[in-house]
């Protein structure tokens, strides 16, 4: 880790999107956001193990986040069984780094206790249509963003892991998730072996609106923010380079890496499994 004094909120900021959002005085100094404007994934753990009753205490706090409706529609669940977790770790063998975190949880969707509440309070349940999945992944969502910061707060890293969604259907299996419980992500957990590194995101001026969505320059923009990132952080592989139609290219850019990810299918069976586990999603 790299000695010096600390960045101020602005600067941090400034790192990450390339231009600082305006500051408001009374946050220059606020300890959360400058954790936030300096947050940073981990994938690389100590051979340290994680007491089970912090991450109790983690999921508490997570549980705690905002939920529509107070409809609480999310579940955790942690791998505690080495085989199990030896299972789930077999179907990501590109990632060995998986099975090496001390601890791994999966953030789950649940719209089946509302259902149940619905068949024990003699109510028809009248809303089984596509919002009825949304609502219950949005929370687990919310849930799993909130673990992160409450993970990292006492000095754990933690890494959340779609991919899980590749294999929805098999972790499903291997969890007993019964009908409108669904997986959303996983997540790896230890105590980081490193400081890791500070993810550049597109500048505000690209994500953030005010009043009417804004797409004016948005190639320009992006191009300069793919400038910027391969100068800072430039990607060391690229996919597919040994595939017709792909091959290398200088400069291999953020752009070109999110729009070769996204040009293979991938997960074209999750609405099906969303479905199989009784879903409407009209």
């Amino acid at each position: 880790m790299t000695s010096g004094p600390e960045k101020s909120l602005q600067e941090k900021f400034a790192y990450r999107f390339g231009d600082p959002p305006a500051c408001h005085d009374p946050t220059a100094e606020n300890d959360t956001l400058a954790y936030l404007a300096g947050r940073r994934s981990h994938r690389r753990y100590l051979d340290r193990p994680v007491d089970p009753a912090l991450i109790e205490t983690l999921s508490a706090a997570a549980f705690s986040a905002p939920t529509k409706s107070d409809l609480q529609q999310r579940d955790i669940v942690i791998l505690q069984d080495p085989s199990l977790r030896e299972n789930i770790n077999s179907l990501f063998p590109e990632d060995s780094w998986m099975g090496k975190a001390p601890a791994f949880l999966i953030f789950c969707g649940n719209n089946r206790r509302q259902r149940q509440l619905h068949q024990w309070r003699g109510r028809p349940f009248a809303n089984d249509h596509l919002d009825a999945f949304f609502n219950a992944a949005v929370d687990a969502a919310i849930v799993l963003a909130t673990f992160v910061v409450a993970a990292e707060r006492v000095g754990l890293g933690c890494c959340p892991i779609s991919a899980v969604r590749n294999h929805a259907g098999t972790i499903s299996d291997l969890l007993g998730l019964p009908d409108h419980v669904f997986p959303v992500a996983g997540m790896t957990l230890g105590w980081p072996e490193g400081p890791g590194e500070v993810s550049l995101r597109l500048p505000l001026d690209v994500t953030l609106h005010k009043d009417r969505f804004n797409e004016d320059g948005l190639r320009q923009r992006v191009e300069a923010y793919d400038d910027r990132r391969d100068g800072l952080q430039p990607l060391s592989r690229q996919r597919y380079a040994g595939e017709e139609g792909y091959g290398t290219v200088t400069p291999y850019t953020w752009s070109e890496d999110k729009a070769r990810q996204y040009s293979k299918p991938e997960r074209a069976d999750f609405g099906a499994f969303i479905r199989s586990k009784g879903f409407n999603l009209d």
